[in-house]
């Protein structure tokens, strides 16, 4: 339950108290500033409270974005603030100051929650002030400036503005065309009938899933089943996220469900094409983990490049000068959000791909768009690192290292190379990383299975991961760390499997390429949403990305094709476990613990 406190007489006429009830508020009535602290305080601790002057014209959803959001422990609008329980000490604070200072006998004049909100700002709390563009939310001070600011009201129709800000506003050319023009109707149809984003999340992977199955039966018109239902699942991805911002039902849970559930489907739906190719009598399973492999990696370089640049200073660059000029031209927007091949792009192609030719031909499309995508994206952000002069902070390479999911044997080697390391230059963690990387995953394509060999330089991959992370990662392209390291692991199992040359060896290594892939996508939700990284005893139980190498390689020189193949799965199914359970149990414990809710409107994925 959430208490509204109406701080004076409702003006005839006006439907304030109508519109907070309509938004969940249990209304109280305060006749003055010290019946108003009284009121605050007989408020439950754990409840929304929020503070309305009852002379406040405007539309009902600037009410909805300034009292409801979920986000923030403090809001506020013109003549309304509202505190979750992490605001609440502040708003308490600042209501005794202001009745302190003012006498608490009067609410002639300004409004009591205009003046709360300067007090707080005084304070150097932070408040969330939401945009509200056309839409009204004003404290007339006399009729007339009352008469003009319903009549404002009337001209503008905030269920328009409501809907048209259901709609992310970066997004690909695809999803802004051809599916936001009608999904946001389906997320308002949602909505009226109580449905969650999280519910609808869950339909996203359903169909998702059932698309895959479609794909897996290895006919025409499984095919085409499979690109209809892979839309359609998109359409209602789309939709979650629209509800969400629509009804403003932000959680943590359903930011964790929507960033994972997309990685799920997606790589369902490849194993569901190798599936399906194979009853062709064709085998596509290196080309699906591939592309897994690539379309990981290259989100990997999304996601260190933002976080060592989160809270740089100076961060400037001609580069980015350029991109913004760039951006001033239109079209080019598009262009370059087109050719990054964004999820509704990418989805768009492999749906329509499925329908009318075969599994290879849509892997191999996948396979040079991604790596296009890759190569673009990354050589951008190279040329931004290279030229910019920027300070990146400790917080940052915090949150690197965290990415780097180091196991206990490259920590052991980074704690003794420390010392060494400081004397290095700065290019140093980038280049052993890719080096260690490029040592590795070379042996096991260039050499015999079950040679001696690759676990030789799966120990030199150790030692270069060790002295990647032994100092900082604050240079300016050690961001390129995670990914390197991510490359070397991904294609170290891939490589092998495919020596493997036994049936069943590259579904096991998807398999546990998948695993591994979902605990370093969980690592990276959990450092977005101030959650920190994963806790050290899960990533030293799966052993790290060396301590998983290293072993993929032991169990590859030890035992036969077919051994291999077992003890993939077996590695897979173990290391699945492990991360799910531990990874569920945070999620559902941070939601149920109230953790902040967030909602991601970054990049496209």
């Amino acid at each position: 339950m959430s208490t509204a406190i109406l701080t004076g007489q409702p003006v005839p006429g006006s439907s304030i108290e109508a519109d907070l009830r309509s938004l969940g508020f249990d209304l109280r009535i305060a006749a003055d500033a010290t019946e108003a602290e009284t009121l605050l305080a007989e408020v439950p601790g754990d409840e929304r409270v929020a503070l309305v002057d009852a002379r406040f014209v405007g539309h009902v959803h600037a009410l909805r974005l300034g009292l409801t959001d979920p986000r923030f422990p403090l809001a506020a609008i013109p003549g309304a603030v509202t505190a979750q329980p992490a605001g609440r000490q502040a708003l308490t604070r600042a209501m005794a100051r202001e009745n302190s200072a003012g006498g608490g006998t009067t609410l002639v004049g300004s409004s009591l929650a205009d003046r709360i909100l300067t007090a707080l700002d005084a304070d150097g709390t932070a408040v969330h002030r939401p945009e509200l563009g056309s839409l009204v939310a004003a404290v007339p001070s006399d009729p007339q400036a009352r008469n003009e600011a319903r009549q404002a009201v009337t001209d503008v129709d905030d269920e328009a503005v409501r809907l048209k800000s259901a709609v992310k506003s970066r997004d690909g050319f695809f999803t802004t065309y051809c599916i936001s023009p009608y999904s946001r109707y389906i997320a308002r149809w949602c909505a009226r009938r109580g449905l969650t984003p999280n519910q609808v999340t869950t339909a996203s992977l359903l169909t998702a899933l059932i698309a895959a199955a479609c794909a897996d039966t290895g006919t025409r018109g499984g095919f085409v089943a499979a690109g209809v239902l892979l839309i359609a699942s998109f359409v209602l991805d789309c939709t979650d996220g629209q509800l969400a911002r629509y009804s403003l039902q932000y959680s943590t849970l359903g930011a964790w469900l929507d960033a994972t559930f997309d990685r799920a489907k997606e790589y369902a739906y490849y194993a569901g094409l190798a599936l399906g190719a194979a009853r062709g009598g064709d085998d596509v399973w290196a080309l699906a983990l591939g592309a897994m492999v690539l379309q990981t990696c290259r989100h990997v370089v999304d996601f260190s490049f933002n976080e060592a640049n989160h809270d740089a200073t100076a961060n400037t660059s001609p580069t980015a000068a350029l991109s913004d000029k760039l951006d001033s031209v239109g079209w080019t927007v598009w262009v370059r959000r087109m050719i990054v091949l964004p999820i509704g792009e990418r989805w768009a192609m492999i749906a329509v791909l499925t329908a009318v030719t075969t599994p290879r031909i849509t892997f191999y499309a996948l396979l040079i768009g991604c790596a296009f995508a890759a190569t673009y994206t990354t050589a951008g952000r190279v040329l931004r690192s290279l030229t910019r002069k920027a300070r990146r902070t400790d917080r940052a390479a915090a949150a690197l290292a965290d990415l780097a999911d180091s196991g206990p044997l490259a920590q052991g080697l980074a704690e003794a190379l420390k010392k060494p390391a400081r004397g290095l230059p700065g290019f140093t963690a980038p280049a052993v990383a890719l080096l260690g990387g490029l040592a590795v995953v070379l042996t096991a394509a260039f050499t015999g299975f079950g040679g001696p060999w690759p676990i030789v330089a799966a120990v030199v991959y150790a030692l270069t991961s060790g002295l990647a992370v032994a100092r900082p990662l604050k240079g300016a392209l050690d961001w390129l760390v995670p990914p390197f390291l991510r490359a070397a692991e991904y294609g170290t199992v891939l490589v092998l499997a495919v020596k493997a040359d036994v049936d069943g060896a590259l579904p096991a290594a998807f398999g546990l390429v998948a695993a591994v892939a979902y605990h370093h996508y969980d690592t990276v939700y959990r450092i977005r949403g101030d959650a920190g990284a994963p806790p050290a005893w899960l990533v030293r139980s799966i052993g790290g990305h060396e301590g998983r190498t290293l072993l993929v390689t032991v169990l590859a020189a030890l035992l036969t094709a077919s051994q291999f193949t077992v003890a993939l799965t077996a590695l897979a199914v173990a290391v699945a476990l492990v991360v799910l359970v531990e990874s569920i149990r945070f999620w559902v414990g941070a939601h149920k613990g109230g953790a902040p809710a967030v909602h991601d409107e970054g990049e496209t994925a």
